[in-house]
């Protein structure tokens, strides 16, 4: 009997591992940026950092503006704003895609086509450079019978023009994906293209955007997200929320289509409890108020001054509290649309790491002390299904530039178990010592 259970167990794991392909060791960006295909040049990561940097300086000069803006305690303000300082210098911008969607539009193909082929090139400089982001990719428009085609032509000319320069991990975002097939379809298409330009398999990476109510659920009433991941044979690095056209698809008027929408709520909680443990990750949308401010010039009057203020300043919290939510429903990424964006998205994202550091940090220090046995810090208590999640938080905190590396070692793991990523590998290890 004992190995007929064994077997029916190793053939459940093994079944649950091929179908979802978890890739050990990724980093999670904060944030996509997105700009439109025809805009982007070798040099838009750079110029998109000194905008950011700008408009910190000019609008969150000091930590009693984080404090009051953001609501930053006074306690970690300075150090949030220090560490968000570095972190525009060092890597503004940790995710960039370049958009031939819904923020380049529809145009003739001959214009497309020269778009895509002036982007290929663009890219390639970039890579070429050394300036690329972490992460780098590619929207194109959705597999639809009408637009398919079109999204095929702009792959193919831009791949044509970046050729082997394309670095590992490239990302392809597919909007509004209804049917695995339309994932499974793009994953030909990326084969293809790999073995054109003699790429290494897996090269390049999908995302699935999930933004129509329709397509959820197959006619079986069943949910069809955990589909996309087998759809997409080992290649699907992260699901976003698309939540503009998925509160449009249910009949919300444009009016209430915002990202505290309760409909997103749903929508955010299906991705997480279909797709959890398959090593996709999620990433929350976009805040479409944006930081601009109206009156422009040096000669402004006071009264221009303060409104530029009030309203860059609005959008912020506004980003800001999007940010937060997300945070606390366990959306680590999200869409910025404008430089100005990655101040709050920074800010708000190194403060909540920072604030609960100290607390973190007890609590995995004990757990660790005591080999991952259940065990409690002040009136917290914490078994053993804990010990992965105060991993991530050191981890995900250390990746993007919130904690240092002191920090993080100040829980008494080492690198090489922080290398590992994973809670129970460093328990067995320890336990064999």
């Amino acid at each position: 009997m004992t190995t007929s259970v064994l077997s029916l167990v190793s053939a459940a794991h093994d079944d649950f591992t091929r179908r979802f392909p978890v890739r050990a060791g990724r980093r999670q960006p904060v944030h996509v940026v997105y700009g439109g295909l025809h805009l982007f040049s070798a040099d838009t990561p750079t110029k998109l950092g000194q905008l950011a940097r700008t408009q910190l300086s000019t609008w969150a000069p000091d930590a009693a503006t984080l404090t009051r803006v953001f609501d930053v305690s006074p306690s970690i303000a300075d150090e949030v704003l220090t560490r968000v300082r570095e972190k525009l210098s060092r890597e503004p911008i940790e995710d960039l895609r370049l958009d031939a969607e819904d923020g380049y539009g529809h145009r003739s193909d001959d214009e497309e086509d020269a778009h895509a082929t002036q982007a290929g090139a663009e890219v390639a400089k970039l890579v070429e450079r050394g300036g690329a982001p972490p992460f780098l990719g590619l929207r194109v428009k959705p597999f639809s019978k009408a637009l398919a085609p079109r999204a095929l032509r702009t792959l193919d000319r831009f791949f044509d023009a970046l050729g082997p320069q394309s670095p590992p991990g490239f990302l392809v975002t597919l909007p509004k994906v209804t049917d695995p097939r339309q994932l499974h379809a793009l994953v030909l298409a990326l084969e293809a293209i790999e073995a054109k330009h003699a790429l290494a398999a897996g090269t390049l990476q999908i995302e699935a955007m999930v933004e129509s109510g329709p397509g959820l659920f197959d006619e079986d009433g069943r949910c069809a997200l955990p589909s996309f991941v087998e759809a997409a044979q080992g290649r699907l690095f992260a699901a976003h929320v698309g939540a503009y056209d998925f509160t449009a698809s249910l009949g919300v008027v444009a009016s209430n289509q915002r990202l505290d929408h309760p409909s997103l709520d749903f929508l955010r909680q299906l991705l997480h409890v279909s797709l959890a443990g398959t090593g996709v990750f999620l990433a929350d949308g976009a805040t479409t108020q944006l930081p601009l401010a109206p009156h422009k010039g040096d000669a402004l009057t006071e009264a221009q001054r303060t409104e530029n203020e009030r309203l860059i300043h609005g959008a912020w919290r506004a980003h800001a509290n999007n940010i937060r939510r997300a945070l606390d429903q366990g959306f680590y990424q999200g869409w910025d649309l404008h430089p100005g964006q990655l101040v709050p998205r920074y800010v708000t994202t190194f403060a909540f790491f920072l604030e609960a550091r100290e607390a973190m940090t007890k609590r995995l220090e004990h757990f660790v002390g005591q080999l991952g046995r259940a065990t409690s810090v002040g009136d917290v208590f914490d078994d053993a299904a804990t010990g992965q999640g105060l991993l991530n938080f050191f981890l995900r905190g250390l990746s993007c530039g919130a904690l240092t590396e002191a920090e993080v070692l100040a829980t008494g793991l080492s690198l090489e178990e922080l290398a590992t990523r994973d809670f129970g590998v460093i328990m067995q290890g320890r336990h064999r010592k």
